[in-house]
């Protein structure tokens, strides 16, 4: 096992050669990620976009056959700042270390358990192997806590979703029909799913998140517009899956101007769902419902098997589209030193005022 600061990246070019061995070795794992939250590229773009100047460390496992694990942590500065999986407060998407097998990740586990500093994971599938592979490490060097975090919702697709609406109720057949009809109304309706070149990405790009500020996101602060540091992580990441031709920008417009828009990502066989965002403007012709169903038929047209929302299970998700969802969890390691004594006692007392707050919140009659 080796890790070492990886302060030096700021831009590819730029890299140390032992910065650079790291990130190759991490690619020569790529095989395994069963995320592509777990891709280099994804953490490349996070690391130089969203924490230029953030500690970070790759700890790599290696065995006879080359790199076996590898888990891109980050911490804030100050003497008792934990580590934490690169990018989860900062995107909120699934991730975890990425392992070849339960061996690898067994390793991985007491390298984990190693480090002086507390380690969380936010939001890791409950069917990673590195969850059993902290469970049994984690006893003998320190506690560990695991419990139930946001799980991922997905649609499993099959060639009957190349009609997308024949799978829906007939009242939601009249729901879909209704709304293009109001659609139509304003104008000649098209949709499209961009597979965007490297040349053509910027372009898309910036219409897309335009888009998706006109929506109640810009007074939210949620829009990719409202944080330069995360337009452009994700104008990095995408573009970089842009030339393996994996970026997907769903677009419904009308008239020509796009009204609703989808930033994803084809990969391993399945829609990677990033980003959405429609035009209130023409709220009332439900264009986000009408965009997606044109994206689920694509996807299964393109012959991949499934449809990944990674976001939280929302109402608008779970009431109109699925309720099947991956389990995650969050995983909290504190190892017996300083540092872990003082993170079980910070998170013990914000469980505590969590129970209380809650116990005091009025009943809803």
């Amino acid at each position: 096992m080796r890790y070492e600061p990886f302060a030096e990246r700021r831009a590819t070019p730029g890299l140390t050669s032992r910065a650079l061995a790291h990130v190759q070795a991490w690619a020569e794992i790529g095989e395994a990620a069963t995320l592509p939250t777990q891709h280099p590229d994804f953490g490349q773009a996070a690391a130089q976009a969203l924490l230029p100047s953030t500690p970070l460390i790759l700890v790599e496992q290696s065995g006879p056959a080359g790199c076996e694990a590898m888990a891109p942590l980050v911490r804030d500065r100050g003497r008792l700042a934990r580590w934490r999986l690169l990018g989860d407060r900062e995107v909120h998407e699934p991730g975890a270390p990425l392992v070849r097998d339960a061996e690898a990740a067994a390793r991985l586990a007491e390298a984990l358990c190693a480090l002086e500093r507390p380690v969380e994971l936010a939001r890791v599938p409950l069917d990673s192997p590195i969850v059993a592979a902290l469970r049994e490490a984690a006893p003998a060097c320190g506690t560990l806590i695991v419990r139930e975090a946001d799980p991922c919702p997905f649609l499993a697709l099959d060639a009957g979703w190349s009609e997308a609406e024949s799978q829906f109720s007939s009242r939601r057949r009249s729901d879909f029909r209704r709304a293009q009809r109001k659609a139509e109304a304003l104008g000649e309706v098209s949709y499209a799913m961009h597979r965007p070149t490297p040349v053509e990405f910027d372009g898309l790009f910036a219409e897309a998140i335009a888009v998706e500020a006109k929506s109640w996101k810009r007074a939210a602060g949620t829009a990719i517009l409202c944080d330069p540091e995360k337009e452009r992580f994700f104008r990095s990441y995408l573009r970089a899956c842009a030339e393996r031709g994996e970026t997907r920008v769903a677009a419904m417009r009308i008239d020509g101007t796009m009204v609703a828009m989808q930033l994803a990502v084809a990969w391993r066989g399945r829609y990677w769902l990033y980003k959405i965002g429609f035009d209130e403007d023409v709220a009332k012709c439900s264009p986000g419902t009408l965009l997606m169903l044109h994206a689920l038929g694509e996807a299964a047209r393109e012959g991949l098997t499934g449809f990944e929302m990674m976001g939280e299970t929302d109402s608008w998700i779970s009431d109109f589209w699925t309720r099947e969802a991956h389990p995650c969890v969050r995983l909290r390691f504190y190892p017996r030193t300083l540092a872990g004594f003082a993170g079980l006692v910070q998170d013990g007392i914000g469980w505590t005022r969590a129970k209380v707050f809650q116990g005091r919140r009025p009943h809803q009659s």
